[in-house]
């Protein structure tokens, strides 16, 4: 079982992802976990409300699939197939521990110093979650998709927008990371 600790080569983890990606463009079908919240909406009745929302969306309920075997598999992942440890460079490590107080770095995926539910409470992360929360939403739907569904779906198809999202994407993590969360959390 230690092949399952560890994360897969790229010589394996990139056909696997080539041949889904085949068999959903035989398929007709294209990829993506954003266009599932359209879906939950649609179900929900809010095609009463907005005209936006009044599609069929028995024919993308295959997706919503997707996303329930995404949540159970990234659950029993965690719980049963991983040391809920990962490697992470000693510089790095040292730098999270002295600018931001992270001092988990390497013992856990997500660390607690964010991602504990006693963080809910401080008011300012709550407003950073609501206010990421949105901005994601909204920036996934203004693209036209998320980052799974340009980056995995979108280029696979050679379509120009993927690509010039995907950069966005990228352009916009490097912001984050180096200009905004030191600005926000330093």
């Amino acid at each position: 079982m230690d092949w399952m600790y560890a994360p897969w080569p790229w010589y394996v983890a990139g056909p696997l992802i080539a041949l889904t990606m085949f068999i959903l463009l035989f398929l007709g079908k294209k990829f993506g976990m954003s266009s599932n919240l359209e879906t939950m909406c649609a179900i929900g009745g809010a095609g009463k409300v907005a005209a936006y929302f009044r599609f069929d969306w028995k024919k993308d309920r295959w997706n919503l699939i997707v996303v329930v075997g995404a949540v159970m598999g990234g659950f029993l992942a965690s719980q049963y197939m991983s040391n809920n440890t990962v490697e992470i460079n000693p510089q790095v490590a040292r730098q999270l521990s002295e600018d931001y107080g992270i001092d988990s770095a390497g013992e856990a995926y997500l660390p607690p110093e964010l991602f504990a539910a006693e963080q809910l409470g401080d008011p300012f992360v709550l407003a950073v979650l609501i206010l990421g929360g949105f901005l994601v939403g909204f920036g996934a739907r203004y693209a036209g998709g998320c980052t799974s569904g340009h980056a995995i779906s979108g280029l696979s198809n050679l379509q120009l927008p993927s690509l010039i999202a995907v950069i966005g994407f990228f352009i916009g993590g490097l912001v984050m990371v180096h200009l905004l969360y030191p600005l926000l959390f330093g």
